[in-house]
């Protein structure tokens, strides 16, 4: 299962933020730098609409949602890239997810600690920018040594191509950027992918605000700063109160929806933030339904049909014939399969067919 890591300074709303996402208490929140050691890790459903919606027009015996892991990372402080704080253990776990949610600290509240001493979330992002640039930076020495090495010896090709790719990126890493930020072709991203550095991840920024803010948060400096610097990284940010977050999971979705709208919210941080790193991390859902169960899988953007069906059952995948899909909209409109297939919306479609989210399929196949 694919994972998104939750970083940051200690004492910014990560445990929080992690116990409203996942909806259980175990993540420790305390006033104090490193509360989390170990990482928590909680499977969090990816809100869709839509199955609801064909719950009812199925009459389905039970919901099951497509999901992401979400770890709770152990807080980073400066000097975390030479074994500062726990800097050595939250390297590691964070080197092991697929993306990053970087809690950034945006309220002011004088009784709870701030470990730099003051509220500036531009100084915190670049903080764990610096730290993670480092950290690469020494795994990028360390690759140049090796590449070198084969390429007095034999000239190889690929080793010539890896110093290349790392003339780019180490001046960029010496800057305390990150490397995603370096000026590479699509290839070589390719090639720097399975390097694994830790500031190549897809990032999301997580702006913590508090309740009073949450309205309109980027009427506040500390959000705007926040918005200003992501846009430079093509990174997201996502607006919350993990405080407010962490209250309202405990009451039943009509609460939480009437909560929200006094509030003048129509969903939740939680729920943004959810299906932002869904998408972040290249994801999609194609939909079954039928009275025994309406199903969100989760695949890669860009699948195929015969892959698609694979994530059902690697039997569908090698007996594929066809998939017959239908439209999610084109669907709820008729109200039934048999319906949409009377007005010509449902269509037959091959092994080369790309799904797109929300697809409503029919695998047909033979084994």
């Amino acid at each position: 299962m694919l994972q998104a890591g939750i970083v940051g300074l200690p004492n910014v709303g990560k445990s929080t933020l992690f116990n409203a996402l996942t909806a259980q208490e175990s993540a420790l929140a305390a006033n104090y730098p490193f509360a989390t050691i170990e990482p928590n890790i909680g499977v969090v459903a990816v809100p869709d609409e839509r199955l609801a919606v064909l719950e009812k027009l199925n009459k389905a015996q039970k919901v099951v949602p497509a999901t992401v892991e979400f770890v709770d990372i152990a807080g980073l402080v400066r000097g975390a890239s030479k074994g500062e704080g726990l800097g050595n253990q939250f390297l590691a776990n964070i080197r092991e997810t697929h993306a990053v949610i970087q809690v950034v600290r945006c309220f002011e509240d004088d009784n709870i600690i701030h470990v730099e001493g003051s509220v500036n979330p531009i100084r915190d992002i670049e903080t764990i920018q610096i730290e993670l640039a480092l950290a690469d930076l020494a795994s990028a020495e360390k690759r140049r040594e090796k590449a070198a090495r084969a390429v007095k010896a034999s000239g190889d090709k690929a080793a010539k191509i890896e110093l290349e790719i790392l003339d780019k990126i180490q001046p960029v890493l010496e800057e305390g950027r990150p490397a995603r930020a370096a000026d590479l072709t699509d290839d070589e991203r390719v090639i720097v992918k399975t390097w694994f550095f830790l500031s190549t991840k897809p990032t999301i920024y997580a702006a913590n605000v508090d309740e009073a803010t949450l309205a309109d948060p980027e009427a506040t400096a500390h959000v705007q700063a926040v918005l200003t610097h992501a846009k430079t990284e093509n990174a997201d940010v996502v607006a919350i109160c993990a405080k407010l977050e962490a209250e309202i999971v405990a009451l039943d979705p009509a609460e939480r929806t009437e909560y929200l709208a006094d509030l003048g919210l129509s969903s939740s941080g939680v729920d943004k933030l959810i299906k932002a790193a869904y998408h972040m991390l290249g994801l999609m859902s194609f939909l079954t339904a039928g009275e025994k169960e309406v199903r969100a899988w989760t695949i890669p953007i860009g699948t195929k049909a015969p892959q698609a069906a694979g994530e059902i059952h690697t039997d569908i995948e090698r007996g594929f014939i066809r998939a017959e899909i239908i439209g999610y909209n084109d669907l709820v409109a008729c109200g039934s399969r048999k319906a949409a297939s009377e007005k010509g919306l449902a269509r037959l479609e091959g092994k080369e067919y790309i799904m797109q989210d929300g697809d409503v399929v029919d695998f047909r196949f033979n084994v």
